[in-house]
């Protein structure tokens, strides 16, 4: 036994030393032998935890002992049987020993006290396998050792035993009654049960002793602190406070966490309230908030019947604690000032779940109780500690102030059903709550004073957003029980803030950027406003969208929304010297674009604050960058509200702006690519890239005077076109990032400010004015010339197709003659996932140009079909190949589909391309074939059903208006042959999952196939004569019918 002991240590101590090399890792394997194999080493374990040295000190070092007890806890551990009786005498004697030396009369682990915890789960452990049929006494015998003997100088309980005996309760009411430690490991129906049982005994047996226990042992060391504060006895040690303190915050912590699970009327008695009451406002900190988690769990038991409930809460009178308790801490807390007590604030915040644990257990009475009068009694206490939830509420600790939202939610939910169900006004106490919490949250919605939003982390700025999302809730709910009420609250304050501000008023900057926040979700809040002009002024009559830009809606008055608006506009708060004020100012002003359209006379300040230094000229790079997005947004909201003389104006503001700032990242790991580095984080760019496009807005804006509109859309593209070309020549190879980075950027500039055009319309209309079409034919040359010479850089591919996929929508057909050396360039390097974003390109194409596409195309589609039969022939060797092979078949039946959708499917019957026409269906065959990719199965059979419907030759189709120009003669033949058995083969296949959401689309696109199948032949009448032929029919007569219909089915040729 000594030999293996001395082993085990030995292998403990390698095994807690990383250093040690190869006999590190053979010491853990070692060790996790011994603990898997606990049944058989739990006798080793037991010795190497107890035994004492010559000194009378534990022989073995903690690490070594803290392992013994892992070990135990192994063999204890989801032991749903008794012990043999010997294994039980053994370990019920030897832990007994241990306690009695090192708890009753030694030093209680005071040199490694994480081991009392541990040995707590370990005696647990022990107890839940024993307690039922071999240690019914546990208790019992435990209490002979709290009270120390006679012969000993103690007055008081022991200490170390008495910890001792909180934490086993402790951890016994985690293991039977503790839901969240149930949910948290896998479920056990032996354990379930054993639990359940040990449970049941102990609150028969036992669970009146214990309490009694606990209160006592807490009573009489609540004694023991008051003289010791008081200074009535002299301490017999240096720690004696500190040490009763300890056993009254644990004894009050056992008390919590049993008074779930034991009979209420052991745990609230005539001596408890009193007690726990005087708790509540100890001077230790631990001890108040170990008695709050004990109330609460105390009021939020669930007892049978609603008046004991109210019986229990009555007897507590927490209402009239809490109050004063409220009203106490926070006078505390204004001594303090702008000092932080972190615990303190975590106190109030315990209270805070007090009061929200009572008031919802009221609220519950209210709407649950049989009786009337049990119910008008909860209410009328409910009531009253309404005024102390607000007041934890305006906490200015959002934590604290969070805590009674779940009962702030519940009462307000309870008066959105009354409203629902009543149609009288409102009585004077809920209006006056109302307010109250009105005022409340306005307050709340507010920045602190001292807050800086520009220098707070992202953690932070979230977390204040998340209240405002919570209080906005609560808005809501108050908007739905009295509108009028909220409306006028919101709009009075925020008027009465810009006005102030306009008359020159001082206003602190938290207060300003509440009244502007207000104006900004005042849309959102308002939900019986109007839509569109509407809910910015009030019209007679609704008027109808021809007549809407005729119509003048400045003699109109202004909703409330409205008037805030024009407030906001009219105060200059957009130049309060705040960056958050402003930023918010243009973030609303930016969202209600249709109110500009109602007061045109905003129009010219609102954009003047925008280009400016407020904004596109701050010197805030960051505030920047979000203005270059909202004056995006504003343009092209209010681009017909905008004369051309003001969008020159502008354009002349901004041209400074349009110089394009190239940023390199800084990359860590030489490895990754700096140019796609660059691309992906192009810092300020990507804003940018809104300014450019408001750029193409404004000048389109020209279009009226067609040659003034190409001088400025060329006084615009000219010195990016030179720069273009610059840093063309500049560019030698892949080392030059910087250039390479330019003419991507470029690329994608010149293709912004054709996004900000109108789309060119299918059909035109008459009198259409087209956009300066010889200015975006030399953009279009100069990047297909960059296209050309650098081709081989992805990054300029990608920023290709981005501008093409631009230039095109904005000129039509008139530069289709680009096409085809722009696809030669594009495909003359490409790397797989590029040709998913090409086919989603052409697909866009298609979309845009339609008949023009046809020429492209038929030369297109054979050398692309070839690529992605190349690219699906290869092997997958991994989730990234998955994915692309996935990906590339979804886009190029996406592709097939936008063909056939266009009208375009003669491209693949055309000369060039008919002798693939059938390597293309057996592709798209095996692709409906494929179950493990339901969105290709049903995007192939959309296309088979397409195909059918194009080429199949329909029998009436000499007299059919319907029929195709042109079908594909014996084409019928390979559809019966070849794609009907598919679809059947699907449909039977045992994988094919009808509970599948996926599979179930799959199963209605076959369906819409087959229908057209027989509709486009019009075999629905044949297909019924057959059936009732065959059945009918004797065997000479139905071979002569089945001859004829063979005959009849075929083609004529």
């Amino acid at each position: 036994m000594d030999q293996d002991l001395g082993q085990l240590v030995q292998a403990i101590l390698i095994a807690s030393d990383p250093s040690s090399g190869v006999l590190h890792q053979q010491a853990l394997e070692y060790l996790s032998n011994i603990q898997q194999n606990a049944a058989n080493t739990w006798r080793l374990a037991l010795t190497l935890f107890v035994e004492r040295g010559p000194d009378g000190a534990r022989k073995y070092p903690p690490a070594a002992r803290f392992f013994a007890l892992r070990v135990l806890d192994e063999f204890l551990d989801n032991r749903f049987e008794p012990l043999d009786p010997e294994s039980f005498q053994t370990l019920q004697q030897a832990l007994i020993s241990y306690i009695q030396s090192e708890y009753l009369y030694g030093p209680a682990e005071a040199n490694a006290t994480f081991l009392r915890n541990k040995f707590s789960h370990t005696l647990t452990l022990f107890f839940l396998c024993t307690y039922l049929e071999q240690w019914p006494t546990f208790f019992a015998d435990f209490f002979t050792l709290i009270r120390p003997p006679e012969s000993t100088s103690q007055a008081t309980f022991n200490p170390h035993i008495s910890l001792l005996f909180f934490h086993i309760v402790l951890e016994i009411s985690g293991e039977v009654a503790d839901q969240m430690i149930k949910a948290a490991r896998t479920y056990s129906s032996a354990r379930q049960g054993r639990d359940t049982r040990v449970r049941d005994a102990v609150r028969e047996r036992d669970a009146a002793a214990i309490n009694e226990a606990v209160l006592t042992i807490v009573a009489e060391d609540v004694k023991r602190m008051s003289k010791l504060r008081k200074g009535d006895v002299t301490p017999t040690s240096k720690g004696e406070l500190d040490q009763a303190i300890e056993v009254v915050d644990w004894g009050i912590r056992t008390f919590a966490s049993y008074v779930g699970w034991i009979d209420i009327n052991l745990t609230v008695t005539q001596t408890t309230v009193p007690l726990l009451f005087t708790l509540l406002s100890d001077p230790s900190l631990p001890i108040r908030l170990a008695t709050s988690v004990a109330l609460t769990r105390i009021v939020s038991k669930g007892l049978k019947e609603a008046t004991d409930k109210l019986q229990l809460i009555k007897v507590l009178s927490l209402g009239q604690v809490l109050d004063a308790l409220e009203t106490k801490t926070r006078a505390e807390q204004a001594v303090r000032g702008s000092e932080v007590d972190e615990g303190e604030e975590s106190y109030r915040e315990a209270l805070g779940r007090l009061l929200n644990v009572l008031g919802l257990e009221l609220s519950k009475l209210v709407d649950e109780a049989p009786l009337e009068d049990v119910r008008n009694e909860a209410l009328q206490m409910l009531n009253q500690i309404l005024p102390v939830m607000l007041r934890f509420m305006a906490d200015e600790y959002d934590d604290t102030c969070s805590t009674v939202f779940p009962l702030l939610q519940n009462l307000l939910g309870r008066y959105k059903r009354m409203r629902k169900t009543s149609s009288e006004p409102l009585d004077e106490q809920k209006r006056s709550f109302l307010t109250s919490l009105l005022r409340v949250i306005l307050e709340k919605l507010k920045w602190e004073e001292d807050a800086d939003p520009e220098d707070m982390d992202e953690e932070e700025k979230a977390e204040f957003d998340e209240l405002r999302k919570d209080l906005r809730t609560f808005m809501d709910a108050a908007l739905v029980i009295d509108q009028n009420l909220v409306t006028n609250a919101l709009s009075n304050l925020a008027l009465n803030t810009l006005n102030a501000y306009r008359n020159g008023v001082t206003v602190k900057w938290h207060d300003a950027e509440l009244a502007v926040y207000i104006v900004f979700i005042f849309g959102e809040i308002n939900k019986t406003g109007g839509k569109g002009r509407t809910a910015f002024c009030q019209t007679p009559i609704v008027v109808a969208r021809e007549k809407r830009k005729e119509t003048d809606y400045s003699e109109y008055p202004l909703t409330k929304h409205g008037e805030m608006l024009y407030a906001l506009v009219e105060s200059g708060i957009s130049g309060y010297p705040h960056k958050t004020v402003t930023m918010q100012f243009f973030e609303t002003v930016a969202r209600y674009g249709d109110f500009f359209k109602v007061r045109k006379e905003c129009i010219v300040p609102t954009l003047q604050a925008m280009v400016d230094n407020r904004g596109l000229h701050n010197q805030d790079s960051k505030l920047r960058s979000r203005v270059y997005y909202l004056f995006h947004r504003f343009i092209k909201e209010d681009r017909n509200e905008i004369s051309v003389d003001l969008a020159g104006s502008l354009l002349e503001s901004i041209r400074d702006l349009l110089s394009i700032q190239v940023e390199l990242p800084e990359v860590e790991d030489q490895e990754h690519d700096i140019l796609s580095e660059a691309v992906n984080n192009p810092g300020s760019f990507d804003a940018q890239l809104y300014l450019f496009e408001t750029v193409g807005t404004l000048v389109s804006l020209f279009y009226r005077t067609p040659e003034q509109c190409g001088a400025l859309l060329q006084s615009v593209v000219k010195p990016l076109l030179d720069e273009l070309s610059v840093n063309l020549q500049a560019v030698k190879g892949p080392s030059d990032v910087l250039p390479i980075l330019k003419v991507h950027h470029i690329i994608m500039a010149l293709g912004n400010i054709a996004k900000g055009f109108p789309d060119f319309p299918s059909p035109l209309p008459e009198g259409y004015v087209l956009p300066p079409l010889d200015v975006f034919n030399q953009a279009a040359q100069a990047i297909l010339v960059c296209l050309e010479a650098m081709n081989i850089f992805r990054v300029v591919r990608d920023a290709t197709r981005f501008a093409f996929a631009r230039i095109f929508a904005t000129t039509g057909p008139n530069i289709t003659h680009l096409i085809p050396p722009l696809m030669a360039n594009l495909l003359a390097h490409f790397e797989p996932s590029e040709l998913i974003d090409f086919m989603n390109f052409i697909g866009l194409l298609i979309h845009k140009l339609q008949n023009d596409m046809f020429d492209v195309l038929d030369q297109l589609i054979g050398p692309l079909s070839s690529h992605i039969d190349a690219l699906l022939s290869q092997p997958v060797t991994g989730t990234d190949d998955q994915l692309t092979h996935v990906d590339t078949k979804r886009a190029y039946l996406n592709l097939l589909n936008n063909i056939m959708v266009a009208k375009l499917y003669d491209v693949f019957t055309s000369p060039r391309n008919k002798g693939q026409l059938e390597a293309l269906f057996t592709n798209v065959q095996r692709f409906a074939e494929d179950l493990t990719d339901t969105s290709s199965q049903r995007s192939a059979f959309q296309f088979l059903n397409r195909s059918v419907t194009a080429w199949v030759i329909p029998v009436d189709a000499g007299s059919s208006a319907q029929a195709p120009t042109q079908g594909i003669p014996g084409f019928e033949r390979f559809v019966y042959e070849r794609l009907v058995p598919i679809a059947f083969s699907v449909l039977s296949s045992p994988q094919f999952n009808l509970k599948d959401g996926q599979m179930l689309v799959v199963l209605h696109e076959i369906g819409n196939f087959l229908q057209t199948v027989s509709k486009t032949r019009d075999q629905e009448d044949a297909a019924l004569e057959f059936a009732s032929k065959l059945r009918e029919l004797d065997g000479k007569t139905f071979k002569k019918y089945l001859a004829d219909f063979v005959r009849a089915s075929r083609p004529s040729s």
